[in-house]
């Protein structure tokens, strides 16, 4: 519902944030609320989600997509709540999280609050390999050399974008792969490589 909000910083609290727009000041839970201390009366940008359920109506925020992007995806393994996933978060190094997951590295996922053996397994399970959109810099054994340098170009940049958009027209990420290496061979527009990939995958 709320894609980011941008105001001033009111209160910082053990829980949560206050940011003022337009004279109203929104309850924002963070992973670190004290990241934000020294910004007070300042102007920030916080990427929200809105979380729903029959007894909770809550804000959470992040200091960039990418943690928006891996509380949500955590909010989907079972056993992780929104105070467990914050907990996770709190440490500030996404990367970390995901080298653990991508490892398989069990031990480091229970020193999170919550998260006993059986919820660390389950992490692994439902997230491994399913994170590159969070840190694609983590995944370099995708390309080969010559690719890896495509990588930090333009070209690729589009190339992602493009993979985004098949994703939500609904393409699954088998179907995506598969095309993936004949596209990294050109630079082209977003625009260009969602054609090319459509006609590939509609043949």
């Amino acid at each position: 519902m709320y894609e980011f909000i941008k105001g001033t910083v009111e209160f910082v609290g053990p829980e949560y944030i206050v940011i003022e727009n337009n004279g109203i000041g929104y309850q924002i839970a963070t992973p670190n609320p004290f990241i934000y201390a020294g910004k007070m009366e300042t102007m920030v940008t916080v990427f929200t989600y809105h979380y729903v359920r029959e007894d909770i109506f809550a804000l959470y925020g992040f200091e960039t997509r990418e943690e928006k992007k891996l509380f949500t995806k955590l909010l989907n393994v079972s056993g992780i709540g929104p105070k467990g996933a914050l907990a996770i978060l709190a440490s500030g190094e996404v990367q970390q999280v995901v080298t653990a997951v991508e490892n398989e590295d069990e031990s480091f996922l229970v020193k999170f609050p919550g998260v006993g053996k059986k919820t660390a397994r389950q992490m692994i399970l439902d997230l491994k390999g399913k994170l590159q959109d969070i840190v694609p810099d983590y995944f370099p054994n995708l390309f080969n050399a010559d690719q890896l340098e495509l990588h930090t170009q333009k070209g690729n940049s589009n190339l992602e974008e493009a993979i985004l958009a098949l994703k939500a027209l609904g393409y699954s990420e088998k179907e995506i792969k598969k095309i993936t290496p004949e596209l990294r061979k050109e630079q082209m527009s977003t625009d260009q490589y969602i054609k090319k990939a459509l006609q590939r995958l509609l043949k």
